[in-house]
């Protein structure tokens, strides 16, 4: 028997893996849907577009978007070792100090910021800062771009032009302003959990991996979590724990989990011919998410990384990137961007700048070179659902992530089209663009700009929030990560996050894996920022 299960060898769970079998008295089962990490395309950062294939990703959809011209979203997660930190864009970014206040405020006591800090300092080996916000000696690899594109260093120099700040550190003192981002990479390869945390504890006798093991629901005897019942290679299986399951699913997985175990709204449970096993309102509720608006524009010279791919330009940038792991593979696809205050207080507005045309997802392909402005509403009011489709669980989650309810999304999301505009009609990028081909010049006013995001906004893919941490009746997990009202479970993962961070998502994952392992093994907390 195991002392705990780990479901799900994400950017949370590696990180659980790690840090509990540090000690050899403690044995771990690791429980993965996906395969391993071998292809070679999740290594290489350029490899990013080529990653959207389901030996690796869970290509999911959205249910009709009411909000967006009623279209399903492409929704991919990660579905390997490393989870979603094995596929996704690599940008290093924690949010802002006021994200992890509003958690401690809302009744979850030790996750304020000086409370967390400590933890993304733990997990952190950055190669480049070594201060109060910052780790030098942790597993998780962060630093510089090695080879950025002239564009996005265009773009910071626009944005400076248009009156926004240069910000040399935006996980320091503030966010505001513009700059390239650091990432989750070292020596030019990706630096995920899997490679960063799960690799070493490999090693380790006392850790057992499965991958292709699809968890199928929980055991449950009185009112405690026992074990998991999982499938693998076609056959049924079970995995019994002593002390604890961890589930690590991510937001879209663990509430699925949940519900199939019988634990979530009873009525739809019912509805399902799902046994109520304990009636918790807010599983699969709360869902937040970033939508991505975005502006593309068409160039005057060849500087994108459009065409990159195709010979003779693919065998001079593969001789490159192999010898010196440099140049266009390096690239994590979004390499400036800038964080913008709508009203003059915390940034509300996040922008990636893409050197490529980057449309539907980047399953759209464009003749010629471009240049793709993402930006998204950070702290979006709208709120939205992930519910079962049925009882079984091969099937696919319904995902509503109910964009644009919220008047304050639509007003953002308009808002950040016009300040992208003001930025790129700067001398510093203005010389570089041709014209702007999406949403188009002749598309000015409030109502062309909004239809224009409903006809073409696409998933940020940070879900969140399906597990709210909190007190309240709507709150699945309290401030330890235990499931209300259940023995032998707790939820460690993005899903518990009471409100979504203001920006990329694998940052705060990672320091929730840190804080969920210290608490599952009783630490001290760790406090202040030294």
């Amino acid at each position: 028997m195991y002392d705990y299960v780990i479901v799900g060898a994400g950017s949370a769970g590696c990180v659980l893996a790690y840090r509990l079998t540090a000690d050899p008295a403690i044995k771990v089962l690791l429980l993965e849907a996906g395969g391993p990490d071998r292809d070679p395309m999740i290594h290489i950062p350029g490899g990013f577009a080529k990653l959207q294939k389901p030996s690796v990703n869970w290509c999911f959809s959205t249910v009709p978007q009411k909000h967006l011209d009623n279209r399903r979203l492409w929704f991919p997660l990660g579905k390997t070792l490393g989870g979603s930190s094995s596929i996704n864009g690599m940008i290093y970014i924690r949010g802002q100090k006021e994200d992890y206040d509003s958690w401690a405020q809302d009744g979850n006591s030790g996750w304020s910021y000086e409370n967390v800090l400590p933890y993304f300092k733990r997990a952190e080996s950055n190669q480049k800062f070594a201060d109060r916000y910052h780790g030098s000696d942790g597993p998780l690899r962060v630093s510089d771009q090695r080879s950025p594109n002239p564009l996005a260093w265009a773009y910071v120099r626009a944005a400076q032009q248009a009156g926004h700040p240069f910000n040399p550190d935006f996980n320091g003192d503030t966010q505001l302003g513009t700059n390239l981002y650091q990432v989750t990479q070292y020596d030019g390869r990706r630096a995920s959990t899997a490679v960063c945390y799960l690799r070493p504890a490999m090693r380790r006798p006392n850790l057992t991996v499965l991958t292709h093991a699809m968890t199928r629901r929980l055991i449950v005897e009185r009112n405690r979590v026992v074990g998991v019942e999982y499938s693998r290679r076609g056959r049924a299986q079970t995995a019994y724990c002593g002390r604890e399951v961890l589930l690590s699913a991510g937001a879209i997985g663990s509430p699925k989990i949940l519900l199939l175990s019988g634990i979530g709204p009873a009525d739809e449970l019912k509805a399902l011919g799902i046994t109520p096993l304990h009636d918790l309102p807010g599983v699969g509720r709360n869902y937040q998410d970033h939508l991505n608006s975005y502006l593309v524009c068409d160039l005057k010279e060849p500087i994108s990384y459009d065409r990159q791919h195709e010979f003779p330009r693919n065998i001079k940038h593969g001789i490159q990137y192999f010898l010196y792991r440099t140049g266009a593979p390096t690239s994590p696809v979004a390499e400036a961007g800038c964080f913008i205050s709508v009203d003059g207080g915390r940034a509300d507005i996040q922008t990636h700048v893409l050197p490529a045309y980057v449309v539907n997802a980047a399953r759209t392909r464009l003749e010629g070179h471009g240049l793709t402005i993402n930006s998204c509403a950070m702290r979006p009011k709208s709120r939205g659902t992930v519910k079962l489709a049925s009882a079984n669980p091969e099937d696919a989650p319904l995902i509503d992530p109910n964009y644009l309810d919220h008047e304050y999304d639509r007003r953002i999301s308009l808002e950040s089209i016009r300040r992208i505009r003001e930025i790129l009609a700067q001398p510093a990028i203005a010389r570089y663009i041709k014209r702007e081909r999406f949403p188009g010049t002749g598309k000015n006013s409030d109502e062309e700009i909004i239809s224009y995001v409903r006809q073409y906004a696409s998933v940020d893919y940070h879900p969140s929030g399906t597990c709210r941490m909190g007190t309240g009746l709507d709150a699945v997990v309290d401030p330890e990560l235990r499931v209300h009202g259940m023995a032998g479970i707790r939820v460690i993962d993005n899903s518990i996050m009471p409100y979504l961070n203001s920006g990329n998502t694998n940052a705060p994952a990672i320091m929730i894996g840190e804080k969920g392992a210290a608490l599952v093994r009783g630490e001290q907390m760790l406090h202040g920022a030294a």
